[in-house]
């Protein structure tokens, strides 16, 4: 697959937080980090997110002394309780691979009442996080996503990218997930009905 000047690398929540050791570790976070950083290589455009949590963010177990995982309806709809991770400014929260190549970091998750899984809308559903104004403007209109976690920060991003009118990819095999109870295939079969399209990093030679 040919990269043009129109394509953009997303990629989502290498922190240290989502890596082994670290407070919401995802499973082999850590095997994807030096592919990922050969093919941002390969792209003119690389765009990173950052979870950005406030301390005591209302989608953290602890906040509301209830079992880790477990899930609780707020304003916004149903959300899943996390441990507390990528806390402003804490060591968790800063990004695992170089983002030198990166010419757009967007935090995201970092109101206190809302939490943000989408690269492109909160959990609100309505506040948006200004990316797709910033990939039009600059003229890109194919979106290549990876990171952590496939299954929530990766799917509602690409889902989101999809609804805004991007042609959007999902590099699975530079991507791993959380998966619990299900929630990979559950979440690769709401990509795959949405009109995502899945690739593999040997795509791009």
């Amino acid at each position: 697959m040919d990269i043009t000047p129109a394509d953009a690398l997303l990629l989502i929540d290498l922190q240290y937080d989502f890596l082994p050791g670290g407070a919401l570790a995802v499973a082999g976070g850590n095997e994807i980090l030096a592919p990922l950083e050969d093919l941002s290589a390969k792209f003119a455009h690389v765009l990173m997110t950052q979870d950005w949590h406030t301390p005591n963010h209302i989608s953290f177990a602890s906040v509301h002394g209830k079992p880790l995982f477990s899930i609780m309806d707020l304003s916004y709809g149903a959300q899943i309780l996390w441990p507390d991770h990528c806390i402003m400014g804490s060591k968790g929260a800063e990004l695992a691979l170089n983002p030198a190549k990166a010419e757009l970091i967007l935090r995201k998750g970092f109101h206190a009442h809302s939490d943000s899984y989408s690269a492109f809308v909160e959990a609100d559903g309505t506040t948006r996080t200004g990316l797709a104004a910033y990939l039009r403007e600059r003229g890109l209109t194919r979106l290549f996503l990876a990171g952590l976690a496939t299954d929530f920060c990766v799917a509602f991003s690409a889902l989101d990218s999809v609804q805004a009118g991007f042609e959007t990819y999902v590099i699975t095999d530079l991507c791993r997930a959380i998966d619990q109870n299900n929630s990979l295939a559950l979440a690769l079969q709401r990509m795959g009905v949405a009109g995502v399209k899945f690739i593999t990093a040997s795509a791009f030679g």
